[in-house]
């Protein structure tokens, strides 16, 4: 009896939440909010001080809690990523030029337009580094926004939304390894490279995939964490080396750890912001200006403007349940930025003032972006009839 009870009374709500495609976006933004809280009581201190306590493991591993789940467990993070993005380009709306040339334009819009307010509003400043932040999509939160709206969110709108936050991962990891790496050990990223090629040819040659794979996995991270690139790309380029058979396997294996351990924790820790006094007016200067411009402005522009533009030349076609007024609300879904953009807000300033300044920007543009979007389909979009997809 007590058995079925804690069934029926925990388990089986506690599996349907984890199963809703809302789950991960509504997680996230608990976390947030606890975080952000506790951060401003009496218990801030101490809070702040967990995160940055020190393991004192290795000097050739993190040395503080937070650095453990930046350049560790967002490597897992990564790693789930590459997968999928190995996934889309093999079969899948990336598999082939027709399929991918509006989403591949949206999400190149989408990167180099925020980028460029940004830029605009920050050149020749000290924050001018962080131009990558707006560039980002936060795939949960975006899905979470358009499952919420069910059935005004058509699937194939959603199809092109992960599609282009696919691709829109594969550019911030870009930008990560080309323009956020200072110093580079060029044998530790050598050996690296040198695994992930063994790896490749291994897969190439269909020879038995298994634990050791994952081994040399990790191997791959600790030379990349020691070469200076970001540890986050060798989950990536590790990923890449997985045959196509195991993908959906590992995927599924992994996605309740990552979106709900590895992403609640990553906000958990990277939110331990104390709220100046002057917040409002902190939001009011040119860094917290060009993030928020970038997301709320640069997102929605980039991304129709440049499908439009394609669209006019031909050389693409939108869904025929796709029309322009879907496109904007996408373009606001897409200015969710939240998870990538906070990470590569700590890779683009090494002032902790700063990187708190700029997550708080990246955190209310994100809201900003989740009522804009909501509103603009609640009132420009009508329900289709049919069963809604989440």
């Amino acid at each position: 009896m007590p058995l079925k009870f804690l069934k029926r009374s925990f388990l089986s709500p506690l599996l349907e939440f984890i199963h809703d495609s809302r789950a991960v976006g509504i997680m996230l933004i608990i976390c947030t909010a606890v975080s952000l809280l506790i951060s401003n009581t009496g218990w801030g201190n101490s809070y702040a001080a967990f995160w940055n306590s020190e393991t004192h493991l290795s000097h050739y591993l993190p040395h503080t809690i937070i650095h453990w789940i930046n350049d560790g467990l967002m490597a897992i993070f990564f790693f789930q990523v590459g997968m999928e993005i190995k996934r889309e380009l093999l079969c899948g709306e990336l598999a082939s030029f027709k399929k991918s040339i509006l989403p591949v334009a949206g999400a190149i819009g989408g990167m180099l337009v925020p980028a460029l307010i940004f830029f605009a509003f920050n050149k020749g400043t000290e924050f001018q580094n962080g131009w990558g932040i707006p560039m980002a999509t936060d795939i949960a939160f975006s899905l979470g926004v358009a499952s919420l709206l069910g059935k005004r969110v058509p699937l194939s709108l959603k199809i092109f939304l992960t599609a282009l936050a696919i691709i829109d991962d594969l550019g911030a990891i870009v930008a990560i390894a080309v323009f956020y790496t200072e110093t580079i050990h060029f044998g530790y990223l050598f050996g690296g490279l040198g695994v992930i090629a063994f790896l490749a040819i291994w897969n190439y040659f269909k020879l038995p995939f298994g634990f050791w794979n994952f081994l040399l996995g990790l191997l791959t991270w600790f030379c990349f964490f020691n070469s200076g690139v970001h540890a986050t790309i060798a989950g990536v380029l590790f990923a890449f080396t997985i045959p196509i058979k195991k993908l959906d396997h590992i995927e599924h294996s992994l996605h309740n750890y990552v979106n709900f351990l590895i992403i609640p924790v990553f906000a958990l820790a990277n939110t331990a912001i104390i709220v100046p006094d002057g917040f409002v007016q902190n939001l009011g200067n040119n860094l917290s200006i060009g993030i928020m411009a970038g997301l709320l402005i640069g997102k929605p522009l980039g991304i129709a403007g440049l499908t439009f533009l394609l669209v006019k030349l031909k050389a693409g076609s939108l869904a025929k349940d796709i029309q322009w007024k879907h496109m904007i609300g996408l373009g606001l879904l897409a200015a969710i930025g939240f998870t990538m953009s906070i990470f590569i807000s700590m890779l683009a300033f090494k002032s902790s003032f700063t990187q708190d300044e700029s997550k708080m920007a990246v955190m209310v543009a994100s809201f900003i972006a989740m009522l804009l979007a909501y509103a603009w389909f609640k009132i420009f979009t009508k329900e289709k009839t049919g069963k809604a997809v989440a």
